[in-house]
């Protein structure tokens, strides 16, 4: 169950030939595949490129009927390994997942596919992202880039231009014999436009077909001596074939005048910024006409060096804009005008910051600024230019707005397991825990504090491996995800623990999907699923794999059972891997599956009961231990108008979902009775309104006894 439902979408999919299409970028890179005869897609999903494999998932019915294999792929290493079937057959492939992380999963994989070469088209779409929301590391997939000799596209980031650049991506692949990545910016994936469709062509060669015909080439074979020939088959025949192919299809484009004593290169993806920056300096018009000469490298590798010599020619000096660390263009650049002995003069990251994301704001600032020092007669006459934006006095948030780090979702199952660790921990004491990539990383902040290292998906084990010694007087505690489990960690982390009798606890967190990037079905996934085989427990994978020692809990709210099965795990004389499921599902995706059928039942006037939560005021005594403990953003605080009481108590808002954790945590820690449940019941039976009318009896019997033993002083009015 992905976290969005494209199931209407995709019937976008079919429009035929000369109509428009409109939709968002994901969408229509999908049906751009489809335009150009694809016979077969795989994927990890990933931000900022998970809805594209949702996409697909709910066009799976589209693509059969093409003849158009998908797979969701165990992890980007499987999907890049799944464009080897364009290595000895003439079949289109697309693969996609999250860079720069999925391609360091996948490395390998590419690196034997771009060494060997391709027949049919290989398309690699990688989604980056530089921006403060990102998850992973700043960094680039450009070096991937140039290390398999593996051709970058980073097409404008407008519909027409993304959709082409499918094109474009498949045929320079075919003209190159050589694998292309096609980069696509969270802005790219998720803009809305509009392009004009032509027919969904099938695949000339379906993979039946080539299952039915196999062949087989042994120079394409990555094994020396031909790994050798493949070298030198790179620089020689496939770069300058790619090359070749990029000019003559003018892969690359200019904007603006001709001539000028300056100009502007930019990736592609980086087109609307610069012209909006541009247009604030009164130098471009909202449509994109500009008075600067532009340079905008939809190919950002390999360069073209007569087009960059051509436009460096008559200019005294040029500004390159490309976005992260390190300036691999700027320095190619560099070379290309030092090598061919041009006078013009290169700035790059000069005005610009070293790293990070290249914002609206930081653009402006250094357009300006170079153009400031290169070309002072084209900025405004004026102070400031008339499309500029208003001058701002932004406050200093950080003096004013806390720091708001990510954290759980309401109800989420993972929290109690947190919770349950740091009541180990007080009892036994700190402990060495080693973390992992998905939402349970998110305990490294308050109130948990835990987790010391994170170093890939499903290598949270496998990286307190190294404090393995029996005779020590603690154990490592380590964590992973059932998405990280299935995607590297059963063998990385599990295995690996087996095989070095390793003595450390390790907790996989199941919450039944890969939940971090999208709620996606895996193959522990507890639901039906039509096109995938679930319902594969993690227990047994554990168990198959060779841990003795292995505890299944089903329901991590329980903390209580949750702490003692960790102090056992700690405590225990038994060695090697101790490992302890803690599984509950997600409640992001328990809400998006019940909710509708809740809706469903209310308006059908079906008895429905809603669990909620609160705290009685009157018991609360303002401790907020449990608040501590939880960490759940419905548990707050609430000032009482009692002028005998000072402190704030708990408070349970209405966006509780139920799950009772609260209340868990504090019972577990013997912290105070003013937890109470109450059930929410719509179209009540004949026997609730019974139960509740003789609730009500009791009550104002209970009530009425209380008073009568109530001490009454003289003049005191009852």
């Amino acid at each position: 169950m992905a976290e969005r439902s494209f199931a209407k979408e995709v019937e976008h999919l079919k429009i035929p030939a000369g109509e428009t299409f409109r939709g968002e970028g994901i969408l229509a890179i999908t049906k751009a595949l489809l335009e150009n005869g694809v016979g077969y897609v795989a994927g990890y999903q990933g931000s900022p490129i998970s809805h594209l494999m949702d996409v697909l998932a709910d066009a799976q019915d589209i693509l059969n009927d093409m003849g158009v294999h998908f797979e969701a792929s165990a992890s980007e290493a499987t999907a890049a390994a799944t464009l080897a079937a364009s290595v000895h057959y003439p079949i289109r492939g697309a693969v996609t997942f999250k860079s720069t992380v999925g391609t360091n999963v996948a490395s390998d994989a590419l690196a034997n596919l771009a060494s060997g070469g391709v027949i049919g088209g290989a398309l690699v779409i990688v989604g980056e992202d530089y921006g403060e929301g990102s998850s992973i590391m700043q960094e680039r997939s450009h070096a991937f880039a140039m290390k398999s000799q593996i051709w970058l596209l980073d097409p404008r980031p407008n519909l027409p231009s993304m959709v082409k650049a499918v094109g474009d991506g498949f045929a320079l692949s075919e003209a190159s014999n050589s694998p292309v990545m096609l980069q696509l910016r969270i802005k790219s994936c998720h803009l809305l436009g509009e392009f004009e469709t032509k027919e969904n062509i099938p695949p000339t060669m379906t993979v039946k077909d080539a299952l039915e015909n196999p062949k087989r080439d042994l120079a394409r074979v990555v094994l020396p001596p031909a790994s050798f020939l493949h070298e030198q088959e790179k620089v020689t025949k496939r770069l300058p074939a790619a090359i070749k192919y990029i000019r003559n299809h003018n892969l690359n484009e200019n904007f603006g005048p001709e001539q000028g004593k300056i100009g502007i290169i930019c990736q592609g993806g980086l087109y609307n910024s610069v012209i909006r920056a541009l247009q604030r300096l009164g130098l471009a018009n909202m449509y994109g006409d500009c008075d600067v000469p532009l340079h905008v490298l939809n190919v950002t590798y390999p360069l073209v060096d007569d087009d960059l010599l051509a436009f460096a020619k008559g200019k005294d000096s040029i500004l390159v804009i490309e976005e992260g660390h390190p300036a691999y263009i700027e320095q190619n650049i560099r070379a290309i005008l030092h090598k061919a002995g041009a006078l013009c003069a290169v700035d790059g990251k000069g005005p610009f910051p070293e790293a990070g994301e290249l914002t609206g704001t930081v653009l402006l600032d250094g357009i300006s600024t170079y153009l400031h020092d290169a070309a002072s007669d084209l900025m405004p006459p004026v102070a400031r230019a008339p499309n500029a934006p208003p001058v701002l006095t932004m406050p200093e948030l950080t003096a004013t707005v806390p720091a708001r780090p990510p954290s759980f979702c309401i109800g989420c199952p993972e929290r109690p397991i947190f919770a349950a660790t740091k009541l180990v921990e007080e009892e036994l004491g700190p402990h060495h825990i080693a973390s992992d990539i998905g939402c349970h990383l998110f305990s490294i902040n308050a109130p948990f504090d835990i987790g010391a290292t994170t170093m890939g998906y499903g290598l949270g084990p496998a990286s307190a491996s190294a404090f393995n010694d029996k005779t020590a007087g603690r154990r490592s505690i380590s964590f992973l995800g059932d998405g990280g489990f299935w995607h590297n960690g059963l063998t990385s982390s599990i295995g690996n623990a087996v095989f070095n009798d390793n003595d450390g606890v390790i907790i996989i967190v199941d919450n039944y999907y890969s939940a971090a990037t999208g709620g996606q079905d895996i193959l522990s996934s507890r639901a039906d699923n039509a096109s995938k085989s679930t319902k594969h427990p993690i227990k047994k994978a554990v168990e198959g794999m060779g841990v003795k020692w292995v505890r299944q809990l089903d329901r991590t709210y329980d903390v209580g059972k949750m702490q003692s099965t960790l102090k056992e795990a700690l405590e225990t004389p038994e060695t090697g891997p101790k490992v302890i499921i803690a599984s509950s599902e997600c409640m992001l995706n328990k809400q998006r599956r019940e909710k509708p059928l809740l809706k469903k039942a209310v308006a059908e006037g079906k008895r429905t009961t809603r669990t909620r939560f609160g705290v009685d005021e009157d018991v609360c005594s303002g401790d907020h231990a449990c608040i501590r403990l939880s960490g759940c953003p419905s548990l707050s605080l609430k000032t009482l108008d009692d002028p005998l009481r000072d402190d704030p108590v708990a408070h349970i808002d209405q966006n509780c979902v139920g799950c009772g954790n609260c209340g868990e945590v504090a019972d577990a820690a013997v912290l105070c009775p003013s937890f109470y449940q109450a059930d929410l019941i719509q179209s009540p039976s004949r026997l609730d309104r019974l139960l509740d009318k003789w609730r009500q009896r009791l009550i104002t019997k209970l009530q009425k006894s209380r008073d009568a033993k109530r001490l009454v002083f003289s003049g005191e009015h009852s």
